[in-house]
């Protein structure tokens, strides 16, 4: 990968830079210009199977080849994607790519491009109903038409068949916001039940969740002002699967509510990043219950797999959480960023988030009717999410949709399958939905500790290659590799030849 020839800021200014007015809409460019940008896409995915999935680069490459100051004048915008297609391409890590096994997947459909790039050229910004209807009512649409696929009591829902509901929901950025927003409102919750004045008594609230839900808790309990020591991180063993135990739970919360303490938000996972433990959502919503704690479902990856009957049992007891976010970006083919958060009641989270100037200030909020739903998150200019994820539901369908989650289920149970059949491995965690976790397993005169090292290599030997990228975790204090099946160009074959490579790789590191 070598400097272009062309740097931008060595361009004089063209001859009509100065005589031509500067229309960045001009219509023969928005055509032009997008033409070239789908085509673009149309060969990335055409040729992303044959790119390394990790790039081999440095840091700070990207200014070595262009330049670290801006250009003065202007170019054609075929130098921009010659820049965008030797210089950028060749550095990024490829989620897209069938041989993407890492993390979990970041899915995208034809449908979902097509809706972001509408929703990117309206460029409208629906804070309020009344700043763009339309905006709002595809959002509560979308939402409402999701809760149906994942069975959801109405009490989630926007609209019911009576009416508007007292529940609702907003389309997000992440779960860290969906965790964060509704931190907030059980703080201000709590603090009203304990008739603090102000913020007098935020010490004494208590916020718990299993050593296995996402880091991105903890930092959200931070950001909503909870103290450090009154976060509880409740340890799972394999006795549960690494699920959260409820008795574990009630224990923990009933010695905090006999020391003057105040438990305030419980945190339960459908799929959990290190194994995709479930914790039992109805178990831990009656524990919750008795201290009036409130409770979030956290199913940001496994929630999609939900909208299957066969799966939709991780998700007893909904009826009874306070709260339960999803991110149809990971596994619902509905590109970045779109996590879904629905709330039993929408007034508790507007009543500590909403903000009424004059200037944003009208009949339709007045009324009463709708929802702003600059006042169900954390800033208030948001972008039109919910267009995307309805064109995905429309243009799919549920049955589409389905097949989806199932084939990558079936694919995951068949590397399972493989890595049983295999004597030098084991299968660390029984697997849920499309994760592996697995690893070299301590054989012979073999410590756990010569295991973890070997696993160790096999990773870095497996990513170095190109040909494969996974992610490891660490569970019962061991090092394990996660293999994780979803991506949105991946097939049968890509997993198969992903285990040969890993089969191939271990060989020559244990030989």
């Amino acid at each position: 990968m070598g400097s272009l020839d062309t740097n931008p800021t060595t361009f004089s200014a063209f001859p009509n830079d100065k005589a031509a007015a500067f229309e960045p809409l001009n219509p023969d460019d928005v055509r032009t210009y997008l033409h070239k940008a789908v085509d673009f896409i149309s060969d990335y995915y055409i040729n992303i199977e044959s790119m390394p999935v990790l790039p081999n680069v440095k840091p700070g490459y990207l200014q070595d080849e262009l330049s670290a100051s801006p250009p003065t004048y202007s170019a054609p915008f075929d130098v921009t994607m010659k820049e965008l297609r030797t210089s950028v391409v060749p550095g990024m890590t490829h989620w897209a790519s069938p041989n993407f096994f890492a993390f979990f997947p970041s899915t995208n459909s034809a449908a979902a491009i097509a809706g972001d790039l509408i929703a990117s050229a309206m460029n409208t910004v629906g804070f309020t109903w009344q700043a763009s209807p339309a905006a709002t009512e595809m959002e509560v649409l979308a939402l409402d038409w999701l809760a149906q696929l994942l069975r959801l009591p109405t009490t989630f829902m926007n609209r019911t068949s009576t009416g508007r509901g007292t529940g609702g929901g907003v389309i997000l950025g992440t779960t860290s916001e969906a965790m964060l927003v509704t931190l907030v409102a059980a703080r201000d919750a709590a603090l009203r039940r304990s008739g603090s004045v102000g913020v007098a008594d935020l010490p004494r609230l208590v916020v718990y969740a299993a050593d296995q839900t996402h880091s991105t808790f903890f930092k959200a309990c931070r950001l909503a002002g909870f103290d450090p020591a009154n976060i509880r991180s409740i340890p799972t063993g394999p006795e549960t699967d690494y699920g959260l135990d409820p008795a574990k739970l009630l224990d923990i919360m009933q010695a905090d509510a006999d020391a003057g303490l105040v438990p305030t938000y419980v945190c339960a996972t459908v799929g959990t990043t290190s194994s995709n433990a479930v914790d039992p959502v109805g178990a831990v919503a009656d524990v919750a219950a008795m201290f009036n704690a409130w409770v979030h479902v956290d199913a940001a990856y496994a929630g999609s797999a939900c909208i299957c009957p066969e799966f939709r049992h991780h998700l007893d007891g909904v009826e009874h959480v306070d709260s339960i976010s999803m991110s149809p970006h990971k596994w619902l083919l509905t590109c970045l960023d779109c996590t879904c958060l629905y709330v039993r009641d929408a007034h508790r989270l507007s009543d500590s988030l909403e903000t009424n100037p004059e200037y944003l200030k009208n009949d339709a909020t007045d009324s009463g009717e709708v929802t702003d739903l600059k006042d169900m998150q954390v800033g208030v200019g948001r972008r039109f999410r919910g267009l995307k994820l309805w064109m995905v539901m429309r243009t799919y369908g549920t049955a589409k949709l389905q097949e989806h989650i199932r084939s990558d289920v079936a694919m995951a149970k068949m590397f399972e399958d493989f890595v049983r059949a295999d004597d030098r491995f084991e299968v660390v965690v029984p697997r849920n939905f499309a994760l592996v976790c697995f690893r070299i397993k301590a054989t012979g005169a073999m410590t756990e500790e010569d295991a973890d090292e070997a696993n160790r290599v096999l990773m870095e030997n497996l990513n170095k290659t190109g040909k494969a990228y996974l992610a490891h975790t660490v569970v019962g204090d061991r090092f394990v590799l996660r293999f994780a099946v979803g991506s949105s160009l991946q097939e049968e074959r890509h997993v198969r030849s992903a285990w040969d490579l890993i089969k191939k790789t271990t060989s020559s590191i244990m030989d």
